[in-house]
C-alpha cells in the first residue's frame, strides 16, 4: 500500500450484489484496488461522486454490512510479469487456481489469495548486459530458461532507463535483486526478474507494423479461404453447439505462434472442465512436449463473482503483450467475449447508468474496440529491432446465434476476419461449421502476397476458382429445390458433384483423426488441386459428349475422398495424375464407340 493511500479507511454505506458504495474516500483515484471487511475481499474503484466510491468487488459480498472498513490500496488492478507465467491456471484477477487448491481445497473461499508467481522458485539468470551499458525502456538485461519451449527474457519496465550500475549471474527467485541501474535522474533502482502492469493500461511499443505474416492454423477453411495474420483479429460468433471452444482448442493447439494465454471468460463450468483437464494432457504437435509449456490459462466461469469476468479479459492480454515484448508471436484465444459484456451490464445497471441498445452500457462498443486494438505486429520497445505480435480471437455467444446481437455487431466493426459458425452445419457433423458463403478474411490482399512468393501464384487462382464453385452451388440450390436436378445441364450437375467433393473432401476436418487434425500449407495445395482437378477434367470430358454419370461413378472419386487422411504430398500429386488419366480414358472409350 503507498504511503499517500494507507490512511484512507472509508466504510460501506450500500451493497448491490457484487457492487458495494463505500463514504470517506476522498482522495481515491479510478480503478484503484481496495479491501474490504475483516475478510479483506479484493475490488476496484469504477466510479467516484465526491467522498463517495463505488466497487465492484472480485468476491462474493455476503457478510458485507454497512459500517465494514473499506482501505484502499493505491493502485490499480495489476498483474505480476516474470517467469513462472506459462504452465499456469489463474482466475481472472492472477490468483493461481492450482496452488489455491493445493492450500485451501477445490473451492475458492472468500479472501483466499495466494502469490501469482512462485516466491521460493530459483531461476538461472543469465545477464547479456554489463555495468556501464545505457539501457533503455524494454532493453533485454538478460534470460531465464522458463520452459524447454520458451526462454524467458528478463527486460526492462517500460518507465525504467539509464545506466546500469551493477549486474550479475546466478539463480534468484523473482523477489531477489539481480542488479542495479542509476536512472537519469541520478536514483538508484533495483532490478528484479519480475515486474507490475496495471492491466488496463497497454504496454508501450515504438510502432505498429502491417501485419504481413499469415497465422497457419493448419484448418483447411481457415488458412485457405479466411486466413487471419500474426497480429491480426478474428471473431467466431455461433450459437449453441456450433463448435466455437472446438474451434479455439484446434487454434490454441496448432497455430503458429509460440506462446498461448487462452482465456475461458464466464464459460459454463463443465466446458473449463474439459480445457483444465484436457489442456495439460496435450501435446506440443512440433516438439512433442506438453503444450502447457507455452500456454496460459485464465479460467473464470460463470458461477464465479462477476466482476472477477470483467477483468480476466484484461488479464490475459496484459499477459500476452508481454510476451509479444520480448519479440515472440502470441495468440489469445477469449471464450467468450459475449459473457465479458453482459459482465459489464450487470455492473452498469448496478450502478444505474442509462442503458443502451439490450440493456448493454453505451461504452461496450469503446470497450470491446480497445481490447481488439491491443493485437498487432509491432517493433518491440527497447534499442534493438525485436518484433512481436499478438493475434486476438475472440468467440462471441449470441443469443440464438443471432448476429445483430448488439456484441456481435460491435465486435465486427473492428475485427478483420469473421468465420460465421453455422448450427445446420454442424448438425450435419460438418466440422469446423464454418460457413464459407458468409464469413470473411479483410487480409485477402496481404495474404495473395505471401502465398504467391511462398507456395506459387496457382495457389491463389485455386483459392478464388473454388470459392466461386461454392457460390454457384449455392444458386443452383435454388433451381434444384424448385424443379429437381434433373432440369441441370451436365456441366451444372458437375458443378454441384465439385462443389460436394470441395465441401466433404477438402473443408471437412476431422479432428480427432492423427493425420488430418492438421494439415500442413503444402499439403492444403496439393488437396485443393487434387479436388479441382476433378472439376477441370470433368469439364473437358462433358465437351466430349462424356456422360455425367460414368464421370461421377469412377472409381477413383473413392480415392480423392480419402485423401486428406493421406500424409505424403507426392501421393497426392500421383492421385492427381490417375484422375487425369482416368477421366482422359472415358473420352477415348467415347470416341472409339463413336467411330465402332
Amino acid at each position: 500500500m503507498s504511503d499517500k493511500h494507507k490512511d484512507i479507511i472509508g466504510s460501506v454505506v450500500k451493497i448491490s450484489g457484487p457492487l458495494v458504495v463505500a463514504k470517506n474516500m476522498t482522495g481515491s483515484a479510478m480503478y484503484d484496488l481496495v479491501q474490504l471487511g475483516k475478510d479483506k475481499l479484493i475490488g476496484e474503484i469504477i466510479e467516484l461522486k465526491g467522498d463517495l466510491a463505488s466497487i465492484q468487488v472480485y468476491e462474493e459480498t455476503e457478510g458485507i454490512g454497512p459500517g465494514a472498513e473499506v482501505h484502499s490500496l493505491g493502485e490499480p488492478l495489476s498483474v505480476t510479469l516474470g517467469p513462472g507465467l506459462l504452465t499456469s491456471i489463474y482466475d481472472g484477477v492472477q490468483r493461481p487456481l492450482d496452488v489455491i487448491r493445493q492450500n485451501a481445497g477445490p473451492f475458492i473461499h472468500r479472501g483466499v489469495s495466494a502469490p501469482p508467481l512462485d516466491l521460493k522458485k530459483k531461476w538461472d539468470f543469465k545477464p547479456s548486459v554489463k555495468k556501464g551499458d545505457k539501457l533503455n525502456p524494454g532493453d533485454i538485461i538478460g534470460t531465464v530458461d522458463e520452459t524447454e519451449l520458451i526462454e524467458h527474457k528478463i527486460m526492462l519496465p517500460p518507465d525504467v532507463s539509464g545506466t546500469i550500475k551493477e549486474i550479475s549471474e546466478g539463480k534468484y527467485t523473482i523477489e531477489d535483486k539481480i542488479g542495479i541501474i542509476t536512472s537519469n535522474d541520478k536514483k538508484d533502482v533495483e532490478l528484479k526478474l519480475a515486474h507490475k502492469w496495471p492491466v488496463r493500461l497497454s504496454r508501450p511499443i515504438r510502432k505498429k507494423l502491417p501485419p504481413d505474416i499469415p497465422l497457419i492454423t493448419g484448418q483447411r477453411t481457415i488458412d485457405t479461404f479466411f486466413t487471419v495474420m500474426k497480429g491480426g483479429t478474428a471473431c467466431v460468433p455461433g450459437p449453441f453447439g456450433s463448435g466455437k471452444t472446438v474451434i479455439q482448442h484446434q487454434l490454441a493447439k496448432y497455430a503458429d505462434a509460440q506462446v498461448i494465454v487462452y482465456v475461458g471468460c464466464g464459460e459454463r463450468g463443465n466446458e473449463m472442465t474439459d480445457v483444465l483437464t484436457e489442456f495439460p494432457e496435450l501435446k506440443d504437435p512440433k516438439s512433442g512436449l506438453p503444450l502447457m509449456k507455452r500456454t496460459v490459462l485464465i479460467a473464470n466461469t460463470s458461477n464465479m463473482p462477476v466482476a472477477a469476468r470483467e477483468a480476466s479479459v484484461y488479464t490475459g492480454i496484459t499477459i500476452a503483450e508481454y510476451y509479444r515484448d520480448m519479440g515472440y508471436s502470441v495468440a489469445v484465444m477469449a471464450d467468450s467475449t459475449s459473457r465479458w459484456a453482459e459482465a459489464m451490464r450487470e455492473i452498469s445497471g448496478r450502478l444505474e447508468e442509462m442503458p443502451g441498445e439490450e440493456g448493454y452500457p453505451a461504452y461496450m462498443g469503446k470497450r470491446i474496440a480497445e481490447f481488439y486494438a491491443r493485437a498487432g505486429r509491432v517493433l518491440c520497445n527497447g534499442s534493438d529491432e525485436r518484433i512481436g505480435a499478438l493475434s486476438v480471437v475472440g468467440a462471441v455467444s449470441p443469443p440464438g446465434g443471432d448476429l445483430g446481437d448488439p456484441v456481435v455487431q460491435s465486435t465486427l466493426r473492428v475485427v478483420r476476419v469473421f468465420w460465421s459458425l453455422e448450427d445446420t452445419l454442424a448438425f450435419r457433423r460438418h466440422f469446423p461449421a464454418i460457413s464459407w458463403l458468409n464469413s470473411y478474411s479483410l487480409y485477402a490482399d496481404n495474404i495473395e502476397e505471401y502465398y504467391k512468393k511462398e507456395i506459387g501464384k496457382q495457389y491463389n487462382v485455386l483459392r478464388r476458382e473454388a470459392m466461386k464453385i461454392l457460390q454457384q452451388e449455392s444458386e443452383l440450390q435454388e433451381i434444384v429445390r424448385l424443379v429437381g436436378e434433373e432440369s441441370l445441364s451436365p456441366k451444372e450437375r458437375l458443378v454441384l458433384e465439385s462443389a460436394r467433393s470441395l465441401r466433404e473432401d477438402f473443408l471437412q476436418q476431422d479432428a480427432f483423426d492423427d493425420v488430418d487434425t492438421y494439415c500442413p500449407l503444402e499439403k492444403q495445395f496439393a488437396l485443393l488441386r487434387l479436388v479441382y482437378s476433378f472439376y477441370t477434367e470433368g469439364m473437358k470430358a462433358i465437351d466430349n459428349n462424356v456422360d455425367v454419370e460414368k464421370l461421377f461413378s469412377l472409381p477413383i472419386r473413392e480415392d480423392i475422398a480419402r485423401a486428406k487422411y493421406l500424409s505424403e504430398i507426392g501421393e497426392l500429386e500421383k492421385l492427381e495424375q490417375e484422375v487425369a488419366k482416368k477421366i482422359s480414358n472415358l473420352k477415348q472409350k467415347k470416341e472409339t464407340d463413336k467411330k465402332e
